[in-house]
């Protein structure tokens, strides 16, 4: 989905104190691309179609370099984070790494991210599904165990391959984002090679630590309130509990306009439309699966579009300025290129509820947030679509990924291909 471009007028005040280009050290613009992965739970499988798309793209347009990695900083947040890791370890393969990420996809399976205990007949009553997630809280502090992701990433994830990316700079940065439930702020832990000129940051609400990513960063960065236990890391000699890295960020761009990207392909897993949130009857009282849904929406709340609005009309005034004015002042234009699906992800859930391990859709069932038997279907499928780590779903959202990339190839190739020059004006945003 293209996002809306407008042409509104900033004052050369609002530029200077509130624009999120101040985050970009002085001097240490350069070509490449940076890749921002959003959050999403299952939902982002999209970004894996996406790129497996933009990896044939290249390959078809050949020349010199086209088998080369493509991006030189990543940056992912909640599962994003964990596709961000991924592509990072093994940059080294080069194109390969793009259509490696959407193989692991389609092999992942929900019993391989979460386990939930539960037998057959809590689908009777609430009361019983109230017991079983009760004992599940007591056991691992939060309604799911997500042991079976520790062992996945710990047998996907190459950190090794990462160490050796940065080292011989197949790339320059990886950075995971995740929420401080200690501090409430937001951070970002990154992770470059020594001698890399950038340094942390320190911004109202958000900060940088530079350190080696671990699976525990990832493992803080995807876990879903709630749902998903929190996880324990070590900032400035202290240590703090972490959570899913959507919320409280508002500024999911910052991080590589700090390293000095100057173009930044961003995939998003918003959605044109809530729909799967309305039933048949708008005046219906909400039933459980509603409020779950538009909770776990609210976490994921997408503030992406908002987040490149202001970059792009930032860049645009910064390119209207006379020469002399651009040139003696510590900002340049960022070039944005950001893709999210074109369809609802609730509608294209709810064709595959069924396919929810038993356990965990008995256990909703049970509780009524996964009511399917009435017009709250929709609703359902909205909670479903964060968990249903399941090759038909998966499979679903790789294609529409695939699909709406290859439907802006043209602007991706031009984008990407354009991505090792830095610019001296803005280019037409996409």
């Amino acid at each position: 989905m293209a996002l809306p471009h407008h042409n509104l007028p900033v004052s050369l005040d609002t530029l200077i104190s509130h624009t999120l280009l101040r985050d970009q050290l002085p001097g240490t613009e350069q070509p490449g691309c940076a890749l921002v992965l959003m959050g999403g739970g299952a939902r982002t499988a999209y970004q894996a179609g996406v790129l497996k798309a933009v990896a044939a793209m290249i390959a078809r347009q050949g020349g010199p370099g086209a088998a080369a990695f493509p991006f030189r900083w990543l940056f992912g947040t909640s599962a994003g984070a964990l596709n961000a890791a991924y592509l990072a370890g093994r940059s080294g393969d080069g194109l390969q790494a793009l259509v490696s990420l959407a193989s692991f996809w389609g092999e992942l399976r929900s019993e391989q991210v979460y386990r939930l205990d539960a037998p057959p007949w809590v689908r009777a009553n609430r009361v019983l599904a109230g017991w079983t997630l009760a004992r599940q809280v007591r056991r691992h502090r939060a309604l799911l165990d997500t042991m079976p992701l520790v062992d996945t990433l710990h047998r996907s994830i190459d950190l090794e391959g990462l160490e050796r990316a940065l080292r011989t700079r197949q790339i320059d940065a990886l950075g995971v984002t995740a929420s401080s439930y200690t501090t409430g702020e937001h951070w970002t832990f990154c992770q470059t090679r020594e001698d890399h000129p950038a340094q942390p940051w320190h911004r109202p609400g958000r900060r940088a630590s530079f350190q080696p990513v671990t699976i525990e960063h990832l493992m803080a960065s995807s876990a879903i309130p709630f749902l998903f236990p929190a996880v324990p890391l070590w900032v400035e000699g202290h240590k703090a509990y972490f959570g899913d890295g959507s919320m409280r960020q508002l500024t999911p761009l910052s991080p590589a306009i700090h390293f000095g990207a100057r173009r930044i392909l961003v995939i998003g897993v918003g959605q044109p439309q809530r729909a799967g949130l309305v039933g048949r009857d708008a005046g219906d009282e909400p039933s459980a699966g509603t409020i779950a849904g538009h909770a776990m929406a609210s976490v994921f709340h997408d503030t992406l579009q908002s987040d490149v609005e202001q970059v792009q009309r930032v860049s645009q005034t910064l390119a209207s300025l006379p020469p002399e004015l651009a040139a003696a002042l510590p900002y340049r234009p960022v070039d944005v290129f950001a893709i999210q699906p074109s369809l609802s992800l609730d509608e294209l859930a709810r064709k595959h509820i069924g396919a929810l391990p038993a356990a965990t859709r008995h256990t909703l069932v049970g509780l009524g947030a996964l009511d399917t038997q009435r017009n709250a279907a929709g609703s359902a499928a909205a909670l479903a679509s964060y968990l249903l780590f399941e090759p038909e779903f998966v499979q679903a959202l790789v294609a529409l990924g695939e699909a709406d990339a290859w439907r802006r190839h043209e602007e991706l190739i031009h984008f990407l291909s354009s991505a090792w020059q830095a610019p001296a004006t803005v280019p037409p945003v996409p």
